[in-house]
């Protein structure tokens, strides 16, 4: 009896592994819905801000960093002191741009454009991963 249990344990676990092994990751890139990180602005138009003043959690002692416009989910601005690492932006000067200006007039400006030059939105910029989870993989250094 102790062995037919110990056997069903094993299997259990052997195939719990093997589900684990067969995970399928989610891609979103800059200019889709669920897309959270860097933004660059330059060409767009001014964007709605959550804060009108950026936010540094850690002042840079030597370097001057310009300010980084982000888009990240809600609670992440409120709690920035929490979530700066993920985007490695406690030393900059950071903005928090609007989901509202992000969905309505950044995501479709930048779709136009990339679909006039052929690219595919994340290609050739950053890193492309575009995981959507806010680690900060998409900005170009």
């Amino acid at each position: 009896m102790k062995r037919t249990l110990l056997c069903l344990i094993a299997a259990c676990v052997l195939a719990s592994g093997q589900a684990a092994a067969a995970d399928v990751g989610v891609s979103i890139s800059i200019g889709e819905p669920g897309f959270y990180g860097r933004l660059d602005i330059g060409n767009y138009p001014q964007p709605q801000l959550i804060y009108a003043q950026p936010v540094v959690i850690r002042p840079a002692r030597t370097v001057v960093y310009e300010p980084v416009y982000l888009r990240v989910p809600p609670g992440h601005a409120r709690d920035w002191r929490d979530h700066c690492h993920r985007y490695d932006a406690c030393s900059h000067p950071v903005y928090f741009v609007q989901d509202r200006w992000y969905n309505d007039v950044y995501a479709p400006r930048y779709r136009e454009h990339h679909r006039e030059r052929g690219d595919h939105p994340g290609k050739g910029y950053g890193k492309g991963h575009g995981k959507g989870n806010g680690k900060g993989h998409d900005r170009d250094r």
